[in-house]
């Protein structure tokens, strides 16, 4: 991300300085009107033709202003277009109001952090304050729609923060965590993905949620059902006939009986060990590419989608006792460049990289762990021998050995 910025302020840069000089001559008088001005998608190289045609159109009318706006307006949409939300969460986690960007990648570290576990690189992001070390959440439940990069969502209840770098990425080193950490209490971890019918079950999540609809088949049977979200929901301009509109408001049911099992098993959100929930919602996104982002459903399934978010929030945030926390992601689409650049970067050269200039290999966080328990206990273990050599060498075989002092009473008796 650092090297992308870098390129966009240089690009902003050379811009700005072909756009005075353009400006300068004009006045000079050295440009006339009958002079032709260079393509606008050849005005500086490597710069995208988009930016290009924006600023070529500004600098004709001679607003400096109106560059600068169009230019920062193309980066913010190009760079920070997506969201990570916090809906609810506990006092105990401490989220700090601020425009701090995070990476994608580093979300599953930010889930982690806030449940009290380790994660192997230091996460130097002020969004997540040090909260209560005595107290952490007895859940994290994370919520990702595709198709969009932000939702109209109360500002006053809801902490959101631009997400850079949209990779794929998965809370699977978290769920990992979990099972290895409290394997013996069976915590609950769920993860869910409606539309292409995946579905990871541990511990208690098996019981609990052994009724879960988890083909769409079965989403749409319970869908018909009297107590379903449809006796209920405010269709307005969706439809129950379209298969797009059926599977958006299939991944709404799925919300619903998550926490309409949940309440009705309480004592597993009154146990000692941590539960995970993972869904990912796709449906908003499929009908954005089916009606277009202007069309009437798409604007009432937006707005649906944040009724049924808040919804489920505040169910599971009151079916644990106010000690959990409700993460949304909203990503307009992923970025897999860099997850293509990463792969074809280690199939060209898959020797052993060579480290210049004799440098150590970089340790893990747990050296420091060991090296001390190590050193410390290699020290008292010498303490302890130089101890108990020196007591023995002089020590006094009559008075302070019991073998001497019996050896020499029964000489005595002899």
């Amino acid at each position: 991300m650092f090297l992308i910025t870098v390129y966009f302020l240089i690009q902003c840069i050379l811009l700005f300085v072909m756009l005075f000089k353009k400006l300068w001559r004009r006045t000079l008088g050295v440009e006339t009107s009958s002079s032709k001005s260079p393509p606008p998608a050849a005005v500086v190289a490597g710069v995208p033709p988009a930016v290009c045609v924006a600023l070529h159109c500004c600098s004709s009318r001679g607003t400096m202003t109106t560059a600068f706006l169009v230019l920062l307006s193309l980066l913010v949409a190009g760079v920070w277009g997506n969201e990570f939300s916090i809906l609810r969460s506990p006092g105990s986690v401490v989220f700090r109001n601020g425009n701090w960007p995070i990476s994608a990648e580093r979300i599953p570290d930010v889930a982690a952090l806030s449940m009290g576990f380790t994660v192997k690189e230091n996460l130097s992001w002020p969004g997540l304050a040090v909260g209560n070390l005595f107290r952490r959440p007895q859940a994290t439940i994370m919520v990702m729609v595709k198709g969009i990069d932000k939702l109209a969502f109360p500002t006053e209840r809801v902490i959101s923060y631009p997400l850079e770098n949209a990779v794929p990425f998965s809370l699977d080193s978290v769920a990992n965590a979990i099972h290895s950490l409290f394997s013996e209490e069976t915590p609950v971890v769920l993860q869910l993905a409606p539309s292409e019918e995946r579905v990871y079950l541990v511990g208690k999540a098996n019981s609990v949620f052994e009724d879960l609809s988890v083909t769409l088949q079965q989403l749409r049977n319970h869908l018909f059902q009297e107590n379903s979200i449809l006796s209920s929901l405010p269709l307005n301009s969706l439809s129950r006939n379209e298969e797009v509109d059926l599977l958006f408001l299939c991944e709404l049911q799925v919300l619903h009986e998550i926490s309409s099992l949940l309440s009705f098993n309480q004592h597993v959100a009154e146990d000692h060990s941590p539960d995970l929930y993972s869904l990912e919602l796709v449906g908003l996104d499929e009908i954005e590419k089916r009606y277009g982002k202007e069309s009437e459903q798409f604007r009432d399934a937006s707005k649906i989608l944040v009724d049924a978010l808040q919804k489920f929030a505040d169910d599971m945030y009151s079916l644990y006792g106010g000690n959990a926390v409700v993460e949304l992601v909203t990503i307009k689409s992923f970025d897999t460049r860099l997850v293509r650049k990463t792969r074809m970067i280690l199939e060209a050269n898959p020797e052993k990289q060579v480290i210049p200039y004799n440098l150590a290999y970089k340790y893990n966080f747990e050296y420091s762990v060991v090296f001390n328990l190590v050193l410390w206990v290699m020290i008292a273990l010498v303490l302890a021998v130089l101890i108990i050599s020196y007591n023995i060498w002089n020590m006094d075989p009559g008075y302070d050995s019991i073998i001497y002092r019996m050896t020499n009473q029964k000489i005595r008796m002899d």
